[in-house]
């Protein structure tokens, strides 16, 4: 077939596409007002994994299946728009990994609402300013994000869902390599490079900042002399600035994992992860024991890590991810067992793993 024919094909396909779109569109505005009249949540964690489940069932190629979940992600977050516009709140500005992972975790349809802190994110939730926030938890250099651990504990709000991005860290200013004497970012990011940090701007020549976001880190860098920033390629391109070093995080494979924040947790999958925190009374063998009835009803834990409380010296709470929903009955039932050797246990969420 000539250039011609097959173009016009690819048309007829799309005029499909659109009619099939709206009617899909159509189907969801009449699912919002379900949800609205049975007060259910607009987003919905497990049906949306339910979908992108079933669209790379169906898939059989020549597209990836990373095509089509990139695809229907913005089909999601159009159609949830047309029920009710989503408020998303993130850290930092646009630019900011948060952004980033909130982007590809809702869609462009959502309204993206800034946030100075990460405790702001979390009253920004608390306080129905915004529907959800996504908040950084762990990165695979680094470890947990405590700012975030510490508000969990905290706060009434459920861990319903979570997203994990690559990331790529770029040193970010106006001026010349050579003229560089501050250097600019989140404390993670600045951890994240300490390697190439100190192998070409040593604390000696160059001094390191800490601030809240990446994205307030490159409004310095694009305003001060002198300054540099450690921020995303995008922030480069919002403020000015020139990529003076591409991907310079001392791991290649950087990625950092995000929860997101709100009301409930979602319900189960089959395939779900749940994240608790808990404190125990100081004797010997007693993590051994809190541990034990995870392995006796043979739930997996993919994650432990222990953080100090800050109201009492020596004394921690712990963090545990395991495989599983808080309603299955194996969970209960080792939930149940753990309550009555804690002195503090909280489920933080359930959510798709």
């Amino acid at each position: 077939m000539d250039l011609t024919h097959l173009r016009n094909k690819i048309d007829g396909i799309d005029a499909q596409m659109v009619s099939l779109l709206n009617e899909r569109a159509g189907v969801s505005l009449a699912v919002g007002k379900a949800k609205i009249k049975s007060k259910k949540g607009i987003y919905v964690p497990d049906r949306e994994r339910q979908v992108l489940d079933r669209i790379k069932s169906l898939n059989k190629g020549p597209m990836p299946d990373a095509a089509f979940e990139a695809v229907y992600r913005e089909i999601m977050s159009a159609s949830i728009a047309l029920e009710k516009p989503l408020s998303i709140a993130y850290l930092g500005a646009e630019g900011s990994n948060s952004y980033a992972a909130a982007i590809h975790k809702f869609g462009a349809q959502a309204k993206y609402c800034g946030q100075a802190s990460i405790a702001d994110v979390f009253q920004a939730v608390e306080n129905d300013a915004c529907d959800y926030g996504i908040v950084p938890i762990e990165n695979s250099v680094e470890g947990s994000v405590t700012p975030t651990a510490d508000r969990l504990t905290e706060s009434d709000l459920q861990v319903c869902a979570q997203v994990t991005i690559k990331i790529a860290h770029n040193l970010l200013a106006k001026g010349p390599l050579e003229g560089i004497k501050k250097i600019y970012s989140n404390s993670q990011v600045l951890s994240q490079c300490r390697h190439w940090l100190l192998a070409n701007m040593p604390p000696e020549r160059v001094e390191q900042i800490s601030v809240a976001a990446t994205t307030d880190a490159a409004r310095i860098a694009a305003s001060e002399k002198g300054a540099a920033a450690l921020a995303s390629a995008d922030c480069a391109r919002i403020y000015g600035l020139k990529v003076l070093k591409a991907n310079i995080q001392d791991v290649a494979h950087n990625a950092t994992r995000f929860f997101i924040i709100g009301r409930q947790s979602a319900n189960s999958t089959g395939k779900d992860r749940t994240s608790i925190v808990f404190s125990i009374k100081d004797k010997a063998g007693v993590l051994y024991k809190m541990l034990e009835p995870f392995a006796k009803n043979g739930i997996n834990l993919t994650r432990i890590e222990s953080r100090p409380i800050k109201k009492k010296a020596w004394d921690y709470y712990f963090f545990v991810d395991f495989e599983g929903h808080q309603n299955d009955a194996k969970v209960q039932k080792a939930l149940i067992k753990l309550e009555g050797m804690c002195k503090f246990l909280k489920v933080l969420g359930s959510y798709p793993a």
